[in-house]
């Protein structure tokens, strides 16, 4: 039987509802597909033939497979695990207003506000604890609906349907109970991570809106979920990661934290967490330094983030030639000024991959007036300058809490991530040749 992508998709996203709990998800995966975790305090003996993950900050991965020969390169797809939130002001961020208790939080990354009012929200994230003498961190999801952020009725704000500016300070504060206090959430946070209040040291906590996805439209050919951004391209890159023929080269996944917060964190993609990992293997296996700098001369990189399709409603906002729409493939992002890092060599490059296996490729660019944003591929760059590009699937409402995309769209990225690293590169003087 085939398997319904998408219905695993939104076990995906269910299972995730912070980036903590992403990376979390992807390593229950690789530990059940036989990966064995790494760790970067600890010495690296990796394999010939063997696989492998490493986990940095909890929130990002990094996952690989050794040949069982000389390598020929690295063939990397990378997706980021974070999604625009909520983010709650310490363990005890609690507030009172009047009667009711509210929690105080602040926006992390950039985001439409108005889909997440009037919705049930809940908190999960992890938490870090005393166990005897030692300090542990836990995931934690307060699995019920918990918190609800409120409109103001249109009686009192008659412009609410013309204009509407949120105040991060009062406008977004969500409302948790009536006569609740700090000590009475400590409570719900310490029962949800399996723990007593006094154990509870710090955490780090985001809402998140409740409900699965679903698949919907006159021909089942749309797909809506919280988070579709990025974890449609994380799960299809895992899964053609994990289904991939082997080639002479070291298939590498990547799922990288904080891309919506610019990524220069620890765990970031603009971090040293890719190229210290891909050091230290090559050290592992005896190979040279001149060894690392001839393997990236044969690797790529595939930024693989979701972009923005025509919208229905609001067509002019897209560039006159250049109009991804759902279920119509993978998307390639063009930008003149480098925001976007895929060029005419590495666009041609993925092209004849998709080919190979049927997937449609279709182009995406700002309209010329209207400046896009940054990406985690073009932030490694600074750290690991191989052939890259950039990629997504297309969706409706980008950073929303609802996202929408084609149902379509997540095979079409999984078959064309199987074939990506089942491939080699094999450079020439003057070219290039994809071996698979």
């Amino acid at each position: 039987m085939k398997m319904d992508y998408n219905e695993a998709l939104l076990d995906f996203i269910e299972a995730s509802p912070t980036a903590w709990h992403t990376a979390d998800t992807v390593a229950k995966r690789l530990a059940a597909s036989g990966y064995t975790e790494l760790y970067e305090h600890e010495s690296w003996r990796p394999e010939p033939g063997g696989c492998y993950y490493v986990r940095r900050g909890g929130s990002s991965l990094i996952a690989f497979r050794v040949p069982r020969g000389m390598p020929r390169g690295f063939m990397l797809m990378a997706s980021h695990t974070d999604a625009p939130s909520f983010k709650l002001k310490g363990l005890d961020g609690v507030t009172s207003s009047g009667p009711y208790a509210q929690l105080n939080v602040e926006p992390y990354g950039g985001m439409l506000i108005a889909p997440w009012l009037d919705r049930p929200l809940s908190v999960a994230g992890r938490v870090v604890l005393r166990e005897g003498e030692r300090l542990i961190t836990r995931l934690v999801n307060i699995d019920r609906d918990l918190v609800l952020i409120p409109n103001l009725a249109i009686h009192m704000d008659r412009k609410a349907n013309e204009e509407r500016h949120y105040d991060p300070k009062c406008d977004i504060q969500p409302l948790l109970g009536l006569g609740t206090d700090a000590a009475t959430f400590r409570r719900a946070l310490a029962d949800a991570a399996g723990t007593d209040e006094e154990a509870l040291l710090s955490a780090e906590l985001l809402l998140y809106p409740r409900g699965r996805g679903t698949v919907w439209g006159l021909e089942h050919e749309f797909i809506s979920a919280p988070r579709l951004d990025d974890l449609q391209c994380a799960f299809s890159c895992l899964e053609g990661f994990l289904s991939a023929r082997e080639s002479e080269s070291v298939p590498v996944l990547c799922a990288f934290d904080n891309e919506e917060v610019g990524s220069r964190t620890r765990q970031g993609a603009d971090s040293g967490f890719l190229e210290d990992s891909l050091q230290r293997l090559c050290e592992a296996l005896g190979l040279t330094g001149e060894d690392y700098r001839r393997l990236m001369a044969g690797s790529m990189m595939v930024s693989a983030d979701n972009g923005h399709a025509l919208h229905p409603n609001r067509p002019e906002y897209a560039d006159r030639q250049d109009r991804p729409v759902l279920n119509g493939g993978v998307v390639f992002k063009f930008n003149a000024a480098q925001r976007y890092i895929t060029d005419a060599f590495s666009a041609a490059v993925f092209s004849e991959i998709c080919r190979r296996v049927e997937v449609p490729v279709q182009r995406y660019s700002n309209r010329a007036d209207i400046p896009g944003g940054s990406t985690l591929g073009r932030v490694s760059m600074t750290h690991f300058s191989v052939v890259s590009l950039d990629i997504g699937l297309a969706q409706l409402a980008m950073h929303s809490c609802y996202e929408t995309a084609g149902a379509r769209d997540t095979e079409y990225m999984i078959r064309a991530a199987r074939e990506f690293y089942s491939s080699s590169l094999r450079p020439e003087a003057g070219g290039l040749e994809i071996t698979a």
